[in-house]
Protein backbone atom coordinates (compact mmCIF):
# COMPACT_ATOMS: atom_id res chain seq x y z
CA UNK A 1 0.00 0.00 0.00
CA UNK A 2 1.29 3.40 -0.94
CA UNK A 3 2.09 5.89 1.86
CA UNK A 4 0.03 8.51 0.02
CA UNK A 5 -3.64 7.96 -0.61
CA UNK A 6 -4.54 7.79 -4.27
CA UNK A 7 -6.91 10.54 -5.23
CA UNK A 8 -9.32 9.77 -7.95
CA UNK A 9 -9.34 12.37 -10.60
CA UNK A 10 -12.77 13.76 -11.34
CA UNK A 11 -13.31 15.95 -14.36
CA UNK A 12 -13.83 19.53 -13.40
CA UNK A 13 -17.38 20.47 -14.17
CA UNK A 14 -17.97 24.01 -15.17
CA UNK A 15 -21.22 25.44 -16.28
CA UNK A 16 -21.04 26.19 -19.98
CA UNK A 17 -20.48 29.83 -20.72
CA UNK A 18 -22.65 31.74 -23.15
CA UNK A 19 -20.12 31.62 -25.98
CA UNK A 20 -19.83 27.84 -25.68
CA UNK A 21 -23.60 27.44 -25.68
CA UNK A 22 -24.00 29.68 -28.73
CA UNK A 23 -21.22 27.86 -30.59
CA UNK A 24 -22.67 24.45 -29.77
CA UNK A 25 -26.18 25.53 -30.80
CA UNK A 26 -24.88 26.93 -34.11
CA UNK A 27 -22.92 23.78 -34.90
CA UNK A 28 -25.80 21.47 -34.07
CA UNK A 29 -28.17 23.62 -36.11
CA UNK A 30 -25.80 23.71 -39.09
CA UNK A 31 -25.34 19.94 -38.92
CA UNK A 32 -29.10 19.41 -38.91
CA UNK A 33 -29.56 21.80 -41.84
CA UNK A 34 -26.77 20.13 -43.80
CA UNK A 35 -28.37 16.73 -43.38
CA UNK A 36 -31.54 18.05 -45.05
CA UNK A 37 -29.69 20.04 -47.71
CA UNK A 38 -27.35 17.19 -48.71
CA UNK A 39 -30.32 15.17 -49.99
CA UNK A 40 -31.10 18.09 -52.33
CA UNK A 41 -27.45 18.52 -53.37
CA UNK A 42 -27.30 21.99 -51.83
CA UNK A 43 -24.65 23.41 -49.53
CA UNK A 44 -25.44 25.33 -46.37
CA UNK A 45 -23.75 28.38 -47.91
CA UNK A 46 -25.89 28.17 -51.07
CA UNK A 47 -29.04 27.87 -48.97
CA UNK A 48 -28.03 30.92 -46.94
CA UNK A 49 -27.48 32.93 -50.15
CA UNK A 50 -30.84 31.81 -51.54
CA UNK A 51 -32.50 32.70 -48.22
CA UNK A 52 -31.10 36.23 -48.37
CA UNK A 53 -32.31 36.62 -51.96
CA UNK A 54 -35.71 34.99 -51.34
CA UNK A 55 -37.35 38.33 -50.59
CA UNK A 56 -37.11 39.22 -54.30
CA UNK A 57 -35.68 42.65 -53.56
CA UNK A 58 -32.25 42.17 -55.10
CA UNK A 59 -29.21 42.61 -52.91
CA UNK A 60 -25.72 43.98 -53.41
CA UNK A 61 -23.02 41.35 -53.23
CA UNK A 62 -21.44 42.92 -50.12
CA UNK A 63 -24.77 42.69 -48.27
CA UNK A 64 -25.25 39.08 -49.36
CA UNK A 65 -21.72 38.19 -48.22
CA UNK A 66 -22.39 39.73 -44.82
CA UNK A 67 -25.79 38.08 -44.36
CA UNK A 68 -24.57 34.67 -45.60
CA UNK A 69 -21.41 34.79 -43.42
CA UNK A 70 -19.09 34.43 -46.42
CA UNK A 71 -15.99 36.36 -47.43
CA UNK A 72 -16.61 38.27 -50.70
CA UNK A 73 -14.30 36.10 -52.86
CA UNK A 74 -16.08 32.93 -51.67
CA UNK A 75 -19.46 34.51 -52.31
CA UNK A 76 -18.45 35.50 -55.84
CA UNK A 77 -17.40 31.93 -56.61
CA UNK A 78 -20.60 30.52 -55.12
CA UNK A 79 -22.82 33.01 -56.96
CA UNK A 80 -21.02 32.16 -60.20
CA UNK A 81 -21.98 28.51 -59.61
CA UNK A 82 -25.58 29.46 -58.79
CA UNK A 83 -25.73 31.57 -61.97
CA UNK A 84 -24.47 28.55 -63.96
CA UNK A 85 -27.29 26.49 -62.39
CA UNK A 86 -29.85 29.18 -63.33
CA UNK A 87 -30.69 29.70 -59.66
CA UNK A 88 -29.38 33.28 -59.35
CA UNK A 89 -29.01 36.13 -61.80
CA UNK A 90 -27.26 39.47 -61.53
CA UNK A 91 -28.40 42.89 -62.69
CA UNK A 92 -26.90 46.34 -62.63
CA UNK A 93 -28.51 48.42 -59.88
CA UNK A 94 -30.75 50.96 -61.66
CA UNK A 95 -30.04 53.55 -58.93
CA UNK A 96 -26.28 53.07 -58.86
CA UNK A 97 -24.87 51.62 -62.06
CA UNK A 98 -21.59 50.76 -60.30
CA UNK A 99 -23.34 48.16 -58.13
CA UNK A 100 -24.50 44.70 -59.10
CA UNK A 101 -27.61 43.25 -57.49
CA UNK A 102 -28.26 39.53 -57.13
CA UNK A 103 -31.73 37.98 -57.45
CA UNK A 104 -33.18 34.50 -57.40
CA UNK A 105 -34.44 33.30 -60.76
CA UNK A 106 -37.92 31.73 -60.85
CA UNK A 107 -36.16 28.35 -60.78
CA UNK A 108 -34.11 29.51 -57.79
CA UNK A 109 -37.22 30.72 -55.97
CA UNK A 110 -38.95 27.38 -56.55
CA UNK A 111 -35.87 25.53 -55.31
CA UNK A 112 -35.61 27.75 -52.21
CA UNK A 113 -39.31 27.24 -51.39
CA UNK A 114 -38.94 23.46 -51.73
CA UNK A 115 -35.82 23.43 -49.55
CA UNK A 116 -37.39 25.74 -47.00
CA UNK A 117 -40.41 23.42 -46.71
CA UNK A 118 -38.12 20.41 -46.19
CA UNK A 119 -36.13 22.28 -43.55
CA UNK A 120 -39.30 23.42 -41.78
CA UNK A 121 -40.55 19.81 -41.69
CA UNK A 122 -37.21 18.58 -40.32
CA UNK A 123 -37.24 21.27 -37.63
CA UNK A 124 -40.91 20.82 -36.67
CA UNK A 125 -40.04 18.06 -34.20
CA UNK A 126 -37.70 20.47 -32.42
CA UNK A 127 -40.30 23.19 -32.05
CA UNK A 128 -41.16 24.11 -28.51
CA UNK A 129 -43.17 26.64 -26.63
CA UNK A 130 -39.88 28.45 -25.94
CA UNK A 131 -39.16 29.25 -29.62
CA UNK A 132 -40.54 32.78 -29.38
CA UNK A 133 -38.66 33.44 -26.15
CA UNK A 134 -35.40 32.07 -27.56
CA UNK A 135 -35.79 34.16 -30.73
CA UNK A 136 -36.47 37.29 -28.70
CA UNK A 137 -33.50 36.70 -26.38
CA UNK A 138 -31.12 35.99 -29.28
CA UNK A 139 -32.32 39.09 -31.16
CA UNK A 140 -31.74 41.21 -28.04
CA UNK A 141 -28.32 39.65 -27.52
CA UNK A 142 -27.31 40.32 -31.14
CA UNK A 143 -28.54 43.92 -30.94
CA UNK A 144 -26.60 44.47 -27.70
CA UNK A 145 -23.40 43.00 -29.13
CA UNK A 146 -23.71 45.01 -32.36
CA UNK A 147 -24.28 48.24 -30.43
CA UNK A 148 -21.23 47.53 -28.27
CA UNK A 149 -18.89 47.03 -31.26
CA UNK A 150 -15.77 49.10 -30.86
CA UNK A 151 -15.51 51.76 -33.53
CA UNK A 152 -12.43 51.66 -35.72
Amino acid sequence: MSPHPVRQSHPVRQSPDLLSLLTRAERLSARRLQSVLETADCSLEAWRVMSVLSDGEGHAMAAVADAAFLPPPSLTKLVDQLVDQNVVHRRVDPLDRRRILAYLTPRGMARWRRLNAEISAAWAELASSDDALLSELLARFIATVEEARPTA
